[in-house]
């Protein structure tokens, strides 16, 4: 068996052993790399000048005993919106395509100082404004369980590159979904922390009251201690929450129990309902069967305003974007148009040039609804929203300790299909949406596959800092279902090149 197929806990505990060596964990995974990456498209950078004299530093720390963590020597990647000091550092945007950060966001400084090894940045979809990962400036990245369509987005590359084999695990950052919805398209595990929980100091901001950073990996423990890595209260964050001292810990992994008897689990019936592939529904009705199995009390109820969630979501983020984005303007960093007359000119020119189609869109949509006349009308109204699905949640977590239902309505759509109509894009959202507005913790883990054999993602949903009882029904949920198909058991890909 091929230390590729270990997660990344058990990989760390043979490095620890002496069993294998970082470097040798290394070449692995750049092995992978060069075998595959050709046709998945996950990575935007690869360091590779540094990767070897990094794995030979982290390996003699390891030797000395000072790196003893869970993850220590573990190859991960970064989404490309995270910034990572000296490493290009792009959104996958033709604007930034030249930007080279000074400084590393808090979480990788994080997971850098638990001894993980940063083999590169993934693609995304272009400012994480995309459910795809085709929106990216450079390229199109595909699904490792068939190439033909698209991994989700907009953190595609992370997801993909956990898939195929190409990293241990990822981080990446969810705005309306897009940690979730691509882990749950390519079969693996992807969680969105409560709102403040991981420092977003370092993330390129799309909309600021929703983005969090979190990790995707390939096992629900693997999630429980990356996600414990990376979550503190951070000062140069002033979004950031300080969960100890409002009475929640982070230690995650002492939530890896397998046990849900008498928990009380809820089920929106518009998240079973019209518009959801029926393969998908009975893939969740069975995994709640599941957990009725192991003891939890599961029951059909009405969550209200769901179908409210994707219109004050899109007017929302996209007012959001629109202010954040205006600093890329050609004047301090990023791309600048070559030819210009006047300083508006090269604003216009720079930014014309330098987005993409859909980030355009909604540049201009978030600032139709915060222009005077329309700001009442669209951007109040969806805040006041956004405030009632937020109560709407309060209410069903008076009576469950958690909601379940899918991570996304479908399997993941042939590549090109989204592109052709936006609107649909947008919907492929509509379930994992509402957990952004209203600030809340939920996982996606493998649930089934359809007859295309395309993954299927069970999505769960807890209140406000209970991570753990969402790693603890995961996890259990996760024993009770077994093994789900690794890469290595997929070895074949849909032009029938071995991969």
């Amino acid at each position: 068996m091929s230390i590729l197929e270990d997660s990344a806990i058990e990989l760390s505990k043979k490095i620890k052993a002496g069993e294998v060596l970082v470097t040798q964990a290394l070449e692995a995974v750049l092995e992978r790399i060069d075998a595959v990456e050709n046709q998945v498209n996950s990575y935007m950078t690869i360091d590779r000048d540094q990767l070897m004299k990094k794995a030979e530093e982290i390996q003699k720390k390891i030797d000395s005993k000072e790196l003893t963590g869970p993850f220590a020597g573990v190859p991960i990647a970064i989404k490309d919106n995270i910034c990572t000091k000296g490493l290009l550092t792009t959104c996958s945007s033709k604007i930034l395509s030249n930007f080279i950060p000074g400084y590393s966001a808090e979480a990788v400084l994080d997971l850098e100082s638990a001894g993980a090894l940063i083999i590169g940045k993934t693609n995304m979809d272009e400012f994480a404004m995309g459910s795809t990962t085709e929106t990216s400036a450079f390229k199109t990245t595909r699904n490792p369980w068939n190439l033909d369509h698209v991994p989700g987005g907009s953190s595609g590359g992370s997801a993909a590159a956990v898939a195929a084999g190409e990293c241990f695990a990822a981080l990446g950052s969810d705005t309306g979904g897009s940690i979730r919805q691509p882990a749950s398209f390519c079969g693996v595990v992807g969680m969105k922390p409560t709102y403040g929980t991981v420092s977003r100091y370092g993330l390129i901001a799309y909309g600021s009251s929703l983005d969090q950073i979190g990790p995707i990996t390939r096992t629900v423990s693997d999630c429980a201690v990356m996600l414990e890595l990376i979550s503190k209260h951070d000062k140069k964050d002033a979004t950031s929450m300080d969960r100890v001292a409002l009475g929640h810990d982070t230690d995650f992994s002492n939530a890896l129990i397998e046990d849900v008897k008498g928990q009380r689990i809820g089920i929106p019936k518009d998240y079973i309902g019209e518009g959801v592939d029926p393969q998908v529904r009975e893939s969740i009705l069975k995994a709640a069967d599941a957990l009725r199995e192991k003891g939890a009390l599961v029951e059909e109820f009405d969550l209200e305003l769901v179908e409210y969630a994707v219109p004050a979501y899109y007017v929302i983020a996209s007012a959001e974007a629109s202010s954040n984005l205006s600093r890329f303007d050609g004047i301090k960093y990023g791309y600048r148009t070559p030819e210009f007359d006047g300083l508006h000119a090269m604003y216009k020119k720079t930014r014309s040039e330098g987005f993409g189609s859909e980030v355009k869109r909604r540049i201009m949509l978030g600032s139709f609804v915060l222009s005077s006349g329309f700001y009442d009308a669209y951007y109040l109204k969806a805040l006041k929203t956004k405030a009632l699905i937020k109560e709407s949640f309060t209410k069903a977590f008076q009576h469950f300790d958690l909601i379940i239902g899918p991570t996304a309505p479908t399997t993941a759509p042939k590549i090109g299909e989204s592109l052709l109509d936006p609107i649909k894009m947008y919907l492929s959202d509509i379930f994992t949406i509402s957990v952004n507005l209203a600030g809340l913790p939920s996982i996606s883990v493998p649930c089934g596959i359809d007859a295309s054999g395309l993954p299927i993602g069970l999505q769960l949903i807890g209140d406000s800092f209970e991570e753990k009882k969402l790693i603890q029904a995961a996890y259990t949920y996760e024993k009770a279902r077994g093994s789900f198909p690794s890469f290595a058991e997929r070895n074949i890909d849909t032009y029938g090149k071995t991969i």
